[in-house]
């Protein structure tokens, strides 16, 4: 190291006293040659890896999670260098000061440089307060700008915490997270692992058996609790380990993802899979919203995607009478039994189409049992592919099946759906009933999902008869090979003669380069899911959740006050009803993000339509009011806003024609969900609807802002008691009705 870790500005002079920072630069020094020789070894072992032979099966597998894993670690090394230390503290029993960062670290003699923060040794870096110091003294945080630390601050829990008066100067213990709250946002979400705070830190912790509800409003730091879970229970849980399902992570939208895109990453946490709801589905992406509520209200309960089991099982059924099977070698009766027979063949929880090869074999080896003789098995099945009745009557009985198939003649054939759902009443049947059956909606998502994960690929079965042609061609031509190889060997060994041994031909065939289909990764199952936003969630839509997560391991993250279409029930009733019984409440009530004077007027637009809303209170003031005004005046605040403020990001909620730019985002309120923004700027929010519906999404927007708000209306003169009740209005003769 060449240079300072620190490059404090000339006001901070004072914390630039080597009697402050000496031991830092010195571990530092350290951290950097740890880092160095640390990276030239991962990149060796990488190396080594990458040219080893692939192998087959768990081999494979572990290979190539080894070379994930390495491939990670020097990602993170890379990116962030001494940056990679978060601060340090120090325990009342040691007066050695134990160094925290992001990942693990020990140098060449095995000293520990960095602590990882998912250690349990470094919780007591995000937990201590002074009520509870957790057996520390003192903790210093740092503020690292472009790879050096441009502030710090000292926390002290004991009257010795700092023994040096000089000390003193860096005593204050808030200015580390209220300095991260009142920094300007951009288009990612912020690295806030340095200021986690001890509520937040507890629910990260907390383990993994069960389903978590972690249940905050605006601003309690819900996001930031479900993606630090998510890296925490992938490095403390071995259960959760990739080769056992790893993490799957589901949030609202995808603007939200790209908002927090660069947070697992930064935690060294890269295995991690993110979606939405929509990306579980091939039909996700151009599926629209469902048009009439009473249709999505019908397709919404868990019910109905269970009735694709009976949908299903529709083609499973076995032929009710017995025939004759013409072989080129004698006539045999197969009974309706032997057809029931080899329908219960596949194994419990084998996907339809995969099971009809199971069931096809079983036929050929009761035909082949009752035949007798000395016909081979290999001509004898041969002979059955050709037998146009027998292919007829099984194809009939046991078809493939393709989920939009299904799924669309549940929309179009009145007597299905009757018998797949017998709970339906004749209107509910057909209100369900629609012109184009595959003109897809956000409803139909659920049971094209359960569809699709109930039959498997239709082309599973040709696929494989391609690949074991594919091998055999394979090993007739390295036959041929080794045939030429042993005619032509003229030594005295004869060695190429080894090439018949069956073993060795067979490693010659490398069967994982012959064409497959690429995995589905977001299919599962996943050891552990967690769901931001899970108050928006219908029956049905959990049902989606659940597929991937036999484990039942989760981690909800919602609030009740934030659910579009009303949430007037607990967490525990909603859980309960679909299918949850293990079930933790993990409340958060401090609103670390929206200033007071924002909260103030939330507050009673959403006690307005959910008079019992987890509605958290703010822990800071932003000195701003909140400024009320027409519509004319958005270009003019936008204009100002951005020639005072060289940093930072707006957001423009509600009005579509906006043309957003690089500063200026133009979103829905219900595309805001899960974001933040410097200023926010709400266009006639009377417009966004009656109701709770326009409540929430009113509340929902006005608390994006994390310093400034705006609320322009087509009718500036309405008091803000009028945007808690839209409804009111001028009558011709001026009175408020």
């Amino acid at each position: 190291m060449t240079t300072s870790a620190f490059d404090l500005p000339d006001r901070l002079a004072a914390k630039a006293d080597p009697a402050l920072i000496a031991a830092d630069e010195r571990h530092f020094v350290d951290i950097a040659e740890s880092l160095e020789q640390t990276i030239a070894d991962l990149s060796g072992r990488l190396d080594s890896e990458r040219k080893a032979p692939g192998g087959t099966g768990q081999e494979a597998m572990d290979r190539d999670l080894e070379i994930h894993r390495l491939t990670a670690r020097l990602r993170t090394l890379r990116r962030f260098g001494l940056d990679l230390c978060l601060g340090h503290m120090v325990a009342a029993d040691d007066a050695e000061p134990v160094y925290v960062g992001r990942l693990g670290l020990t140098d060449s003699a095995g000293r520990r440089l960095l602590l990882d923060w998912r250690a349990p040794a470094a919780e007591p870096f995000f937990g201590a307060t002074h009520a509870n110091p957790m057996g520390l003294t003192s903790r210093r945080r740092y503020r690292w700008t472009r790879g050096r630390i441009s502030d710090y601050w000292d926390e002290v829990f004991t009257a010795d915490g700092l023994a040096d008066d000089a000390a003193r100067v860096a005593l204050d213990d808030q200015s580390a997270f209220i300095a991260s709250l009142s920094a300007n946002r951009s288009a990612r979400m912020r690295d806030v692992l340095g200021t986690i705070q001890a509520d937040q830190d507890a629910i990260i912790r907390a383990g993994s058996r069960g389903a978590l509800v972690v249940d905050g409003g605006p601003g309690t730091g819900k996001t930031v609790v479900a993606l630090h879970r998510s890296a925490y229970l992938l490095y403390a849980d071995p259960r959760l380990e990739r080769r056992r399902g790893g993490v799957l992570f589901v949030g609202p939208h995808q603007p939200y993802l790209a908002y927090v895109a660069d947070i697992l990453p930064g935690l060294g946490e890269e295995g991690v899979q993110t979606c939405t709801l929509r990306d579980l589905v091939a039909e996700g992406a151009s599926a629209a919203a469902e048009a009439d509520p009473e249709v999505a209200r019908l397709k919404s309960s868990a019910d109905m995607v269970k009735a694709i089991e009976k949908a299903v099982r529709f083609y499973e059924e076995p032929p009710s009478a017995g025939m004759t099977v013409t072989t080129h070698w004698d006539d045999i009766w197969l009974s309706a039994d032997d057809w029931a027979e080899a329908f219960d063949a596949p194994d419990p929880g084998t996907q339809h189409n995969e099971a009809r090869d199971r069931i096809w074999d079983e036929l050929g080896t009761i035909l082949l049992d009752k035949q007798g003789g000395d016909v081979s098995a290999e001509p004898f099945r041969k002979s059955l592919l050709q037998n146009t009745e027998l292919l007829t009557t099984f194809n009939r009985a046991w078809p493939l099946l393709e989920a939009t198939d299904l799924v669309g003649d549940l929309w179009s054939v009145p007597a299905y759906l009757r018998m797949c759902a017998p709970w339906l009443s004749p209107d509910d049947v057909r209100t369900l009933q629609r012109g184009d059956a595959q003109a897809w909606t956000v409803s139909d998502l659920p049971l094209l999902d359960a569809a699709r994960q109930r039959l498997g690929d239709p082309e599973v079965s040709r696929r494989r008869r391609r690949r074991q042609a594919a091998v055999a061609a394979e090993r007739e031509e390295m036959r041929r090979v080794v045939d030429h190889l042993i005619a032509t060997d003229d030594s005295e060994m004869m060695v190429m003669s080894m090439l018949r041994g069956e073993d060795l031909q067979s490693t010659l065939v490398d069967e994982t380069a012959l064409p497959g289909a690429d995995p589905d990764l977001l299919a599962g199952p996943f050891a552990h899911i967690v769901v931001d936003e899970a108050q928006e969630l219908t029956d049905a839509e959990w049902q989606m959740v659940l597929l991937r997560c036999p484990s039942r391991s989760l981690t909800i993250v919602g609030d009740r006050a934030q659910a579009r279409h009303g949430f007037t029930e607990s967490w525990q009733e909603r859980l309960d009803r679909i299918g949850l019984d293990r079930i933790s409440l993990a409340p958060l009530s401090i609103n670390y993000r929206t200033p007071e004077e924002v909260m103030d007027e939330a507050e009673p637009v959403i006690r307005a339509v959910l008079p019992d809303a987890n509605v958290p209170t703010s822990i800071r003031s932003g000195g701003v009011p909140v400024h009320h005004g027409a519509v004319s005046e958005l270009g003019s605040i936008l204009d100002t806003w951005l020639a005072e403020h060289a940093e930072g990001i707006a957001c423009v909620i509600g009005d579509p024609t906006f043309q957003a730019t690089p500063r200026v985002r133009s979103l829905t309120p219900e595309l805001s969900k899960g974001l933040e923004f410097d200023l926010v700027v709400l266009v006639d929010p009377e417009s966004f609807g009656t109701g709770i519906e326009g409540a929430v999404d009113r509340y929902v927007a006005m608390t994006r802002a994390t310093q400034r708000l705006v609320i322009l209306t087509a009718h500036p003169a309405l008091r803000v008691d009028e945007l808690r009740h839209p409804a009111a209005r001028d009558t011709e003769d001026g009175r408020r009705v």
